[in-house]
């Protein structure tokens, strides 16, 4: 009798579990709600991932920065951040993807949605397969458009004055990121009718980012100190490469939400393929920038191998969703590859202290096209966008696409970008005096140092310099090692 009773325990058990489910089915949530819930779950999980990635940008731009310099970093990540939540809840969403016209969207300006179906349909994709809820979309292609944002500033370090960072944040976040990512993302002309493929952002987030940076770049010149008299450029050493892995290495686990999380939607799993795929990706462009690197300078370089990673997740970004495993480490190995050509090329023309130009830029640029010749016909019709790739069928169509969407995204953001930065420099001006640069931002555009015992003596060891809160901060010069130049090749990015 007793085994009998073991026996029958199990299906007691069961029995249990269902009886509820039975008894409360007509209350509960339908399936079709139970699937948004699990989706919407999902995009804001890896939203979260996403924006952790401001945690990864802090750190590799402070690394990068020499330590006079290192404080600015964050007043920047953390101003920037909340600025374009403001413009983009008010605007850019509703650009981005209030409906499925050819230029822009025009429902959904302050989220404006919950109340009304009607206004909720016209945002995609929401209706559909993955019902995901309009809050859980904007929060997360929000923080798709401060990544790109960030990406601006790199090229930028030490030197710009933090009004610029204010201004185009605005028109970043509200009209250039908005409208192109349309184009691209949210059903625009060049995804409907070009058939342009980037399924997480290798165009719409890195190349436009990248794309701005060299604007201001351009506009903002070079630090003090970068080329020699003969126009040879030196290196200028960030203070910390332990802080440049640690960024490294959190954006690294950002792209775990960045490009799985485009998927929008946990169930159906598909969001652990790209998993592997960004991952597969990402290794292979280390190791191929070590391997360069060390052929080239008989060196493990530790600024190289980061941007190894970087450009290798920067390049899988478009074709995560639409590649077979085989052609991720292919895709970020020629990504790596290109990362160390292009920072070594870029820095005898222009200061571009983390190498943004190069792995954001050209990686972005290269990623796109890979999307023409990898993409896997299956996926291209998985995802509804443009057609197989070049090496699937030996067409270059696709291709094409991708090539002329590069074109574009390209002209239309460094022409607005370029007359923003411009009048921003006719106005208000661009960059700090020379001697605010000399003492370094931390002091001179934010009143504190980032490292004050390295700048401000003790009064234990005392040398004659006042101390105290009537001090005056500006009168303790940045002291003499930390603006010499080293006199070998820079090849950190």
């Amino acid at each position: 009798m007793r085994r009998k009773l073991l026996a029958a325990a199990p299906l007691g058990v069961i029995a249990a579990l269902l009886v509820p489910s039975a008894a409360f089915g007509a209350d509960g949530p339908s399936l079709a709600e139970t699937v948004s819930s699990v989706n919407t779950t999902w995009v804001i999980v890896a939203g979260i991932l996403v924006m952790f990635m401001q945690a990864g940008f802090a750190f590799l731009e402070i690394g990068f920065s020499r330590a006079k310099n290192a404080g600015a970093g964050i007043a920047k990540i953390l101003v920037n951040f909340s600025i374009s939540s403001l413009c983009y809840w008010a605007v850019g969403f509703a650009l981005a993807f209030g409906g499925t016209a050819a230029i822009a969207g025009t429902h959904g300006f302050f989220l404006d949605v919950s109340t009304d179906a009607a206004s909720t349909a016209k945002i995609i994709p929401l209706v559909g397969v993955t019902g995901v809820n309009p809050a859980a979309l904007l929060f997360f292609q929000f923080v798709f458009c401060a990544v790109s944002l960030a990406i601006v500033w790199g090229t930028t370090l030490e030197r710009i004055k933090f009004a610029a960072y204010v201004i185009y944040a605005i028109i970043f976040s509200s009209l250039i990121y908005p409208v192109i990512s349309h184009w691209i993302f949210g059903g625009g002309w060049l995804q409907a009718n070009i058939g342009m493929q980037d399924f997480a952002g290798s165009t719409v987030v890195h190349l436009i980012g990248a794309t701005g940076a060299l604007a201001a770049l351009l506009l903002l010149g070079p630090r003090i100190g970068k080329f020699a008299s003969n126009g040879k450029p030196r290196a200028i050493p960030g203070h910390s490469m332990p802080l440049v892995g640690l960024g490294v290495l959190i954006l690294w686990l950002g792209w775990f939400g960045f490009n799985p999380g485009s998927t929008l939607a946990a169930i159906g799993n598909r969001f652990a393929e790209v998993v592997v795929v960004t991952n597969l990706a990402a290794a292979a462009g280390v190791v191929a920038a070590v391997s360069v690197m060390y052929v080239k300078s008989k060196t493990i370089d530790i600024g190289m191998a980061g941007n190894g990673a970087i450009a290798a997740l920067v390049a899988i970004t478009a074709p995560s969703g639409y590649v077979e495993y085989w052609a991720a480490p292919i895709i970020g190995a020629v990504a790596g590859v290109i990362v160390v050509f292009g920072v070594l090329a870029i820095d005898k023309v222009l200061d571009d202290p983390v190498g943004a130009l190069s792995a954001h830029g050209l990686a972005g640029v290269w990623g796109t096209l890979s999307c023409g010749i990898f993409t896997a016909p299956r996926l291209a019709e998985l995802n509804g966008v443009g057609d197989g790739g070049l090496w699937y069928t030996g067409s270059f169509h696709q291709l094409g696409a991708q090539a002329l969407g590069i074109a574009v995204a390209f002209g239309c953001v460094f022409v607005v970008s370029y007359a923003t930065f411009w009048l921003i420099k006719k106005t208000i001006g661009l960059r700090v005096t020379a001697e605010q640069e000399d003492v370094g931002l931390d002091i001179s555009e934010h009143g504190m140092y980032g490292y004050p015992e390295q700048f401000i003596p003790q009064p234990e060891y005392s040398t004659g310099v006042q101390h105290g809160p009537s001090a005056a901060p500006t009168a303790v010069p940045a002291p003499a090692a930390v603006t010499q130049m080293a006199t070998q090749p820079e090849t950190q990015g």
